[in-house]
């Protein structure tokens, strides 16, 4: 008999961390994405409570999975914290890249879902303060998070004109992303990847 041990305590430690994270580095304008801050819609998100922060503990994608098939348009963004992670970060981003194009192809049947995640041994990226932020717990976990594709790039889009990619684009390889984004939005909206 497989036996699930929940650690409730921990499970809240871990939640207060990504919030407390998210406000340090994530909800703080920036002159890097020019005066915004590195994720503008976060901070709404979560005083809306349309954020869910989910667990994995096992070495399956069954959370994963049930978060894209069973979308809720209830929340902004669902995010799973995985204890149980792909240690090689290349791996793990591959895997998340797939994940994407399943979701393309109508394998979760709803194509309008989007995935990306964090790495805890990804390379540090100078455009957000996550250096100055005190860890409070010792786990190590990844983070996939599960939103809405279209939501997702309309609000790129309108961001792109207010110059919050200016820097971000130029200096790290998230152009690539964003192209690979916008490509799949184009395909849900237009049936192909044609403007």
């Amino acid at each position: 008999m497989n036996m699930m041990v929940f650690n409730i305590g921990k499970e809240k430690q871990i939640c207060q961390e990504i919030m407390a994270w998210s406000d340090h580095t994530l909800q703080k304008p920036s002159p890097y994405y020019n005066g915004l801050p590195p994720c503008p819609y976060a901070k709404k998100a979560w005083e809306d409570n349309k954020v869910a922060i989910l667990f994995k503990y096992e070495n399956n994608f069954q959370a994963l999975y049930s978060t894209i098939s069973q979308w809720s348009d209830d929340l902004d963004l669902v995010l799973i914290v995985d204890m149980e992670f792909e240690k090689d970060p290349q791996k793990f981003h591959s895997f998340l890249e797939g994940v994407n194009g399943a979701i393309a192809e109508g394998i979760f049947i709803d194509k309008d879902v989007w995935v990306m995640g964090f790495h805890p041994h990804d390379e540090p990226n100078d455009f957000i303060d996550d250096q100055s932020f005190m860890q409070m717990v010792d786990d190590e976990y990844a983070m996939i998070f599960v939103q809405r594709l279209s939501t997702v790039q309309e609000s790129a889009d309108k961001l792109v004109e207010k110059g919050y990619y200016d820097n971000y684009l130029e200096e790290y390889n998230v152009a690539e992303i964003f192209e690979t984004r916008s490509n799949l939005y184009r395909r849900l909206k237009n049936g192909d990847e044609t403007t």
